[in-house]
């Protein structure tokens, strides 16, 4: 029976490729795409995962902040973001966004003034380009989950201005992430009470009310409209003494 060992890969019968891995190295002639398959994508998802790993590894405490890349500089989320970016860096964290514009801008514009540690993760994207001018760590993913597996690893909380899908993404995640015990003591504050009322209220009287979650998962979110309440949290939980949400109103 005709077999080959491809490094830890056994092929047998029809599998049996006609050439070697050091063949198709050294040979620059041929078809390039291979470079489109997915074991190669695995070698790209582990270099995101590296270069992630390697650029934070000694980032130090830090708070993502989140909210819409949509939010213009006349907008007053513009104006609170700039306030959470310079807040969170005066009381010692790193501030980590998604790097885009509008309330990520905004964070680590306030961030970088105040002359903290502005970071930005960014995405590709077919709608946005590159990353805000007031980034001063910068990443660009091309993977979500490598990405989001960044925010998670190395922020000690979030706090969530007015947003959309992505924003809403990040924010459920965060949720599920503790409510399953992946992560402990993790403060997520929604700063915008008039914004997020809404989503509160159906989450308590629909989902909470219908047994699809607890009141307990509904009361690690904390919603306020004062960013000096949100930053004293992130400091109390990062000194030990929080419990990782009050719970909303």
């Amino acid at each position: 029976m005709r077999s080959k060992n491809k490094g830890p890969v056994l092929q047998r019968r029809g599998q049996v490729d006609g050439t070697t891995t050091d063949q198709r190295l050294l040979d620059s002639r041929g078809p390039t795409d291979w470079v489109h398959t997915d074991p190669w994508r695995v070698q790209r998802i582990t270099a995101e995962f590296v270069e992630g790993f390697g650029a934070l590894a000694e980032l130090g405490p830090a708070v993502a902040v989140f909210g819409s890349a949509r939010t213009p500089a006349d907008d007053p989320a513009y104006a609170q973001g700039e306030q959470v970016g310079r807040a969170l860096a005066e009381a010692g964290f790193a501030v980590i966004t998604g790097g885009g514009p509008g309330v990520m801008e905004a964070a680590n514009k306030g961030a970088s003034e105040a002359g903290g540690t502005s970071v930005g993760l960014g995405i590709e994207l077919p709608f946005e380009t590159g990353l805000n001018d007031w980034v001063d760590l910068g990443i660009d993913f091309r993977y979500f989950f490598a990405r989001k597996t960044m925010f998670v690893k190395y922020s000690q909380g979030f706090v969530v201005l007015p947003g959309g899908l992505g924003t809403l993404d990040e924010l459920f995640e965060a949720l599920t992430l503790v409510q399953t015990g992946k992560v402990t003591a993790f403060p997520v504050v929604l700063l915008g009470t008039a914004y997020w009322s809404g989503l509160i209220d159906w989450l308590r009287e629909s989902v909470v009310a219908g047994g699809k979650m607890s009141r307990a998962d509904l009361d690690q979110l904390v919603v306020t409209d004062d960013v000096g309440e949100a930053v004293a949290l992130m400091r109390r939980d990062a000194a030990g003494e929080g419990d990782g949400g009050q719970g909303p109103a």
